[in-house]
C-alpha cells in the first residue's frame, strides 16, 4: 500500500488538534511496521506541528521520532503562511515546494499523490 498523510491540524487548537496529529503519525508507525510506503506531510497550519513534537517533554515525541524516516517535509507555502518557515528548517525538515503557486514560495503537491494513485488521508 502507499499511504499518504498529511497533516493540517494546528498545534493551536487544543487536545482535538493533539487528537489528530496523534492519530496521523500512530497510522504512519503502523503502516511502517507493515512495511508500506509512507509519506508524511506537515501542510497549512500543521506546519506548526514539528517545533512541538521535536520537544522531549511532547507527549507524542516518541511516536513522532519513530516516524521520522517517513516524514517528507513540510509545504513551503504553507510554512510561511503561518511563520513556521525558521521552525521547520530548525527540526531538520525540508521544505516541499513541487506545485508552484504564484504568491508563494511553491506548495507541496497533494494532487500528486492522487495521481499517483496513493491513498491519502489529511488530518
Amino acid at each position: 500500500m502507499k499511504l499518504a498523510i498529511i497533516i493540517t491540524s494546528d498545534p493551536k487548537n487544543g487536545e482535538e488538534a493533539l487528537g489528530r496529529a496523534f492519530s496521523a503519525l500512530a497510522l504512519a508507525a503502523e503502516a511502517q511496521s507493515q512495511n508500506d510506503e509512507v509519506n508524511v506531510v506537515f501542510a497549512g497550519a500543521g506546519t506548526r506541528w514539528p517545533a512541538e513534537l521535536t520537544r522531549l517533554s511532547h507527549p507524542a515525541n516518541g511516536l513522532y521520532n519513530a516516524v521520522r524516516p517517513v516524514i517528507t517535509g513540510a509545504s513551503c507555502g504553507c510554512s510561511a503562511a503561518f511563520g513556521a518557515t525558521e521552525s521547520v528548517a530548525a527540526c531538520g525538515l525540508p521544505g516541499i515546494k513541487d506545485h508552484a503557486l504564484p504568491g508563494t514560495p511553491g506548495l507541496a503537491s497533494l494532487r500528486r499523490y492522487l495521481a499517483e494513485g496513493w491513498q491519502t488521508l489529511v488530518f
